[in-house]
């Protein structure tokens, strides 16, 4: 009965191992990686020619046409979703959901906060708001469309 006993412990601590050994190896622990810097963190004298932190990135103020243009989606949870994006000076200005039938609650949370996630990066490859992923795409999808139509 001992020996049993001792043979699944020495069995039990050989899959530890194994399992830890996994978890360091997935998650890089240990690794050279870590000292690796972005160019957003590299000094300009360390960084590769060619490459700009986004602060010295030229912006692109020409993309779009000035004035208020629409799009719509039928990827919400309820077909029918409709945006109003607002460009001035080439850029995303404003971004309104004027119309919509999304769940009170939940779609109705990204209706609110993703039009300005939208405005603040300048684009609609911003995360979807938990728990709302439907109404989200619909939103993006809308925006996409109106931009569309904003290109020059």
């Amino acid at each position: 009965m001992n020996r049993i006993i001792k043979s699944r412990g020495s069995a039990l601590a050989s899959f530890a191992g194994v399992i830890l050994s996994v978890v360091f190896l997935v998650t890089g622990c240990g690794s050279q990686a870590a000292d690796i810097q972005s160019p957003e963190t590299q000094s300009p004298e360390t960084q590769s020619p060619g490459t700009q932190s986004p602060d010295t990135q030229p912006a692109d103020t020409s993309a779009y046409k000035d004035g208020t243009y629409q799009g719509s989606s039928d990827k919400g949870v309820h077909p029918g979703l409709k945006v109003e994006v607002a460009v001035k000076d080439g850029k995303i200005a404003e971004v309104n959901v004027v119309e919509n039938n999304e769940t009170v609650g939940v779609g109705s949370i990204a209706v609110e906060q993703l039009p300005g996630k939208i405005v603040e990066a300048q684009s609609t490859d911003v995360d979807s708001i938990s728990g709302a992923s439907l109404s989200s795409a619909a939103i993006k999808e809308a925006v996409d469309i109106a931009l569309e139509h904003a290109k020059k």
